[in-house]
């Protein structure tokens, strides 16, 4: 009989002193969560060594797919997301995600299947990689050296680049992402080159020297966010494509590590509904019964009220013809402040930095992943250890 609360601990309210106490921090995250999301700048160049080790050049041999799909669920699924805006809007094919198991019914010769698994052992990459190998589709795969996947990619003949396990799966995602962006490469789909690898590498190590434990919250960007989320309900709104990827990324860490019920999408989708939100019961009649003189830090915790995280891109519109959807998408994030502003919605604003496209996603995802953290071990939770998943795979699999 399986305790439905075996395994869970921590406190509603967070302790914000703990933050600022780099011993407490390193007792509360015994599995070293903060240190592998730290290692994103080493996660690209040693992705990036272990995917030119790999015969991607065969890809092109057949020349220009069909349609490309990302095979995978979690975390690997978010590398399609990746692939697909950095690749923009030009993209010759179509970039097609899948996050169950097999792949769409139409895919054939004229395909490429990428099956991305950090344990190289998820159903849904081995299902996908199987199918394609069926089909005659061309086949990638990224995932464990020595798993399942890697056998698979063997009997198919197709290239398979390896990405050892030095962490969770959720903290792996620059070392899952640049094998599918690399393979994309050698098929002439996206622009990625060395410089933009080693620029992203960079900006990953400077943020997470900004974000490190030992830096106290008033300088600690990720800490200060986390401190804002507290107690909230989190909506995130991305202003582009690209940064929309990074609200999805912010949502998926949110949940996962600090298990906190979070709305993430487009801010073009959320003018079409979603921004009523800022008008409801944890909205704005929520925020026109605070005292207007109250200390926000002595908050009676009565009645959860929304926290706005918007990721603004800028855009860098080099391939652009016309400027005029990166007005739009400025104009529409200083409206969306400036509702939250008149309804006393408290909001917060990460803008993307960086030269490429993907150096821009990488200043997006930084902080608020290391914020994620934070904010679990402001609760007492082990951002690694997560009960309900163990019991429900348990439950699954009975």
């Amino acid at each position: 009989m399986i305790d439905g609360t075996a395994g869970v601990s921590g406190r509603r309210d967070a302790d914000e002193a703990l933050l600022d106490n780099p011993d407490a921090l390193a007792e509360h995250d015994p599995g070293d969560m903060l240190r592998h999301t730290a290692s994103g700048g080493a996660q690209v160049r040693e992705s990036a060594a272990l995917a030119a080790e790999a015969n991607l050049a065969v890809l092109a041999d057949d020349g220009r797919p069909r349609a490309v799909v990302i095979a995978g669920i979690g975390t690997a699924g978010r590398t399609g997301d990746v692939l697909a805006t950095v690749a923009g809007p030009r993209c010759p094919v179509p970039i097609i995600g899948h996050r169950s198991a097999g792949v769409p019914g139409w895919v054939g010769a004229a395909d490429v299947v990428i099956a991305v698994s950090a344990s190289g052992r998820s159903p849904e990459a081995l299902g996908a990689a199987e199918a394609a190998h069926r089909r005659g589709a061309r086949l990638v795969a990224v995932g464990a050296p020595d798993s399942q996947l890697q056998s698979v990619a063997e009997r198919a003949r197709a290239p398979f680049i390896p990405v050892p396990r030095r962490a969770p799966a959720r903290a792996s995602l620059w070392a899952l992402t640049v094998p599918v962006l690399l393979a994309a490469r050698s098929l002439g789909l996206v622009k990625v080159n060395e410089a933009d690898l080693a620029e992203t590498a960079a900006r990953l190590d400077a943020d997470a020297d900004r974000c490190r434990s030992a830096a106290e919250s008033f300088v600690n960007p990720a800490k200060s966010l986390a401190l804002g989320l507290a107690g909230s309900i989190p909506i995130v709104w991305g202003s582009s494509p690209l940064a929309t990827v990074a609200a999805r990324r912010f949502g998926d860490t949110l949940s996962a590590n600090a298990r906190y019920p979070v709305v993430t999408g487009a801010l073009g989708e959320a003018g079409r509904g979603r921004v009523g939100l800022l008008d409801g019961v944890f909205g704005g009649l929520a925020e026109g019964e605070r005292d207007i003189f109250a200390d926000p830090s002595e908050d009676d915790g009565e009645g959860t009220r929304l926290r706005l995280v918007l990721l603004r891109d800028g855009g860098l519109n080099a391939d652009d013809d016309t400027d005029e959807p990166l007005a739009v998408e400025e104009r529409r994030a200083d409206a969306v402040q400036t509702l939250a502003e008149r309804r006393g919605v408290r909001c917060d604003v990460v803008t993307a930095e960086g030269g490429s496209a993907l150096e821009r996603l990488a200043s997006l995802i930084a902080v608020p992943d290391f914020a994620s953290i934070y904010l679990a071990l402001a609760h007492g939770l082990d951002p690694m250890a997560v009960p309900a998943i163990t019991e429900m795979k348990e439950l699954s699999n009975q």
